[in-house]
């Protein structure tokens, strides 16, 4: 790891470290249940803010855990922190990236509650009258009964969100902003886009589909929590820039 030729010999401290980070929290999610009886996504997770599980500290904790279902969420948030992170780390500087992708990740953690507080009840309803085997009035009638709080805390439970994604879209976002105009390649698209386009088509993809969750079902990606991260990252490097304390860019073009 410190060979001079190699990959992690190559990358800047934050972006190397965080990688390390995850991946050995992601294998500690293997073996630590077993041991403090209970799972790590049960107590760094981030969980809604009315839920009896709920910990601030879980808007830090809860993006350096990752689904222990599939290797592919890790894989591709570590992959991307990887591909645009260094250019980034090299841009703003290791203390100001650091600042910027633990920002990120918070602000996406923030959003993501908002998104709870405006759409739990409407979630948690069918799930309650489906497993009472009630019909919908009925559920919210209970859900708002008096008396109620301490179980619709516990409720309130199921909602959780891990990963890194909320600081990776952060990430991308400064990189379309920083350089829009360096050329990604894409698996399956057979001719470079620009970074700018990339971006605002990701923009696009992740509204759209979180608003159709809203009156719909939802596949289990926090998709407003995305867009959170990438709120979050503009306001900085807006901020940065309207203050001249950054003047960043460069190579393919910087806004």
């Amino acid at each position: 790891m410190n060979s001079r030729g190699s990959i992690f010999g190559q990358m800047p401290p934050v972006t190397k470290n965080l990688i390390i980070i995850n991946l050995i929290v992601w294998l500690a999610m293997f073996v630590l249940p077993g041991r403090i009886g209970t799972s790590l996504e049960t107590l760094g997770g981030l969980h809604y803010f009315k839920a009896a599980d709920f910990n601030p500290v879980q808007l830090v904790t809860y993006m350096f855990m990752h689904s222990t279902g599939s290797f592919a969420h890790i894989f591709f948030n570590m992959f991307t922190l990887w591909m645009f992170g260094m250019t980034l780390e090299r841009t703003f500087g290791s203390a100001r990236f650091l600042f910027y992708y633990m920002s990120c990740g918070i602000g996406a953690g923030l959003i993501q509650e908002l998104t709870w507080m405006l759409t739990w009840e409407n979630t948690l309803t069918p799930l309650l009258a489906n497993a009472m085997h009630i019909d919908f009035p009925e559920a919210r009638e209970i859900l708002s009964a008096p008396g109620m709080e301490a179980q619709v805390s516990q409720w309130l439970n199921m909602f959780i969100t891990i990963g890194a994604s909320g600081a990776i879209y952060g990430i991308l976002l400064a990189f379309g902003m920083m350089y829009p105009n360096a050329p990604i390649f894409l698996f399956f698209v057979p001719v470079p886009i620009k970074a700018k386009w990339m971006v605002t088509g990701m923009i696009g993809i992740e509204l759209l589909i979180g608003l159709s969750e809203s009156v719909g079902a939802s596949d289990g990606i926090a998709h407003f929590a995305h867009l959170g991260g990438m709120i979050f990252g503009f306001l900085i490097i807006y901020y940065w820039k309207k203050k001249g304390t950054f003047s960043g860019g460069g190579g393919y073009g910087g806004y």
